[in-house]
């Protein structure tokens, strides 16, 4: 991953906050990818197509700059949300930051983990010197930012690598919580995701009615509908385009839900 996308996003952030962060990230991105690119029709080792060809070639480039653009932007949103719930029991823990790193270096390399560690520390400065409240009003625009590229089942998946932040000390502290359902919202999103997604490694049958998000009490018609709405949501297609360790966390969360699903129609005999 070159270091282009990354000093652009953060001069990005200097200027003009999480939005600008955002947007120089991926003019950086545009940028690399262009310095890259074969020129006047011809490919990187010296063949040259035809009209035909040519546009295919054009639209497979497009399509791949396009989904580069969706991990790039995932990325930067993922680092200035985790900056907040990191920080929300007014603790940086080893655990949560090894979480963000792995990622990082799964999915963008070392150079990745170098680059994003120093925007998490830019980050806990920022809130440090201006205070939770303004951090909070930065974390909203970025949040607002993400609702309006990020379909609801990226918002979802961004949201589920935010719960593993939290859960990664093996605790959970209600700040972080309350800072999960402010992030939840902010982006357009029911906080009702947020309890779903606590339950979701749970073996009883209340954690079980909680990730289906409906009460005991709901019927089977309501059981089916809420299942199908997760079902679709929460599928690993539907992010494919995000990388691969997004689309794997997808699939685990996919399991949950039906095993969830499974728990509670084995009770009622369905």
């Amino acid at each position: 991953m070159g270091l282009g996308k990354w000093i652009a996003g953060y001069l990005g952030w200097i200027v003009l906050g999480p939005i600008g962060g955002i947007l120089g990230f991926l003019l950086g991105s545009f940028i690399e990818s262009s310095a890259s690119g074969g020129k006047d029709g011809s490919t990187d080792n010296g063949q040259t197509y035809g009209s035909q060809e040519w546009e295919q070639a054009q639209a497979r480039s497009q399509q791949q700059s396009q989904a580069q653009g969706d991990r790039n932007s995932f990325l930067l949103s993922m680092l200035v949300m985790a900056a907040y719930i990191i920080r929300a029991d007014e603790r940086v823990m080893h655990s949560e930051m090894e979480l963000v790193r792995n990622f990082l270096r799964q999915n963008f390399g070392e150079e990745a983990v170098q680059q994003g560690n120093h925007i998490l520390m830019k980050l806990f400065e920022e809130e440090k010197s201006k205070g939770r409240v303004a951090f909070r009003q930065t974390i909203r625009q970025s949040c607002a930012e993400a609702a309006r590229y990020l379909d609801y089942s990226g918002r979802l998946q961004l949201l589920n690598f935010l719960v593993m932040i939290a859960q990664a000390d093996g605790h959970v502290d209600n700040r972080e919580v309350d800072a999960l359902k402010d992030v939840a919202r902010w982006m357009q999103m029911k906080t009702s995701e947020v309890d779903s997604m606590l339950h979701m490694q749970g073996d009883t049958l209340d954690d079980a009615y909680r990730v289906l998000g409906v009460t005991p009490q709901a019927t089977d018609e309501e059981l089916r509908k809420a299942y199908r709405r997760l079902a679709l949501e929460h599928h690993p297609d539907r992010v494919a385009k995000l990388g691969e360790d997004v689309r794997r966390a997808a699939e685990k969360k996919f399991q949950e839900i039906n095993a969830a699903k499974e728990r509670i129609w084995k009770a009622r005999g369905l």
